[in-house]
């Protein structure tokens, strides 16, 4: 449990650095150069995501279960999945209405994955795991939001057919993600 608790810790915290030292990201960008601080964070990053991996891995190895979902909750769990990916997906393509609404749909896609995840799953390394990510995106989006404000960010209206691009590609990967590539990559079908 402890490497995936420092991985979290080094994963969430070096994204947590515009959240509660936005002032001193920017001045350490400002003497250090954007490139350096992109390799730096990067290589934490990476360093985080691989020990929060394998410290996941670990602790499923021998789980301390908390509670048993119930199958109701993981069918919603499955249903806000494809909630998430949408969401995730928003991010990325120009000119969608959700992004235009949201105006941080990725953030708000780990919140919704993680709570998914939390209702599916009852063991206290998910627990952790994304009760850590949720926490993490709560404060995120809200600092994302007041940087918003105070910058007077205007978001770009979404059209249709960006709307409908965006649900459509969403909808997919969650198709492809639920039915095979979560079973390859973590072992677990949610559907089967």
């Amino acid at each position: 449990m402890a490497i995936l608790i420092l991985g979290l810790v080094l994963f969430l915290g070096v994204h947590s650095t515009r959240i509660v030292a936005d002032g001193w990201r920017t001045t350490t960008i400002a003497r250090i150069g954007t490139t350096p601080w992109k390799g730096l964070y990067a290589l934490a990053s990476i360093a985080g995501f691989v020990l929060l991996v394998w410290g996941f891995a670990l602790a499923r190895r021998q789980p301390v279960f908390l509670w048993e979902s119930p199958m109701a909750l993981r069918h919603l769990a499955g249903a806000l999945m494809v909630v998430a990916f949408i969401l995730l997906v928003a991010a990325y393509v120009p000119r969608n209405a959700i992004k235009a609404r949201v105006h941080h749909p990725m953030v708000l896609a780990v919140k919704v994955w993680a709570v998914a995840h939390l209702l599916a799953n009852g063991n206290l390394a998910d627990v952790l795991l994304f009760g850590s990510f949720l926490v993490w995106a709560v404060f995120s989006f809200r600092a994302a939001r007041a940087r918003d404000r105070a910058a007077a960010t205007v978001y770009p209206p979404g059209t249709a057919s960006g709307t409908a691009i965006t649900v459509g590609v969403g909808s997919a990967v969650w198709v492809a993600f639920a039915f095979w590539a979560h079973g390859l990559l973590f072992g677990v079908r949610p559907f089967g």
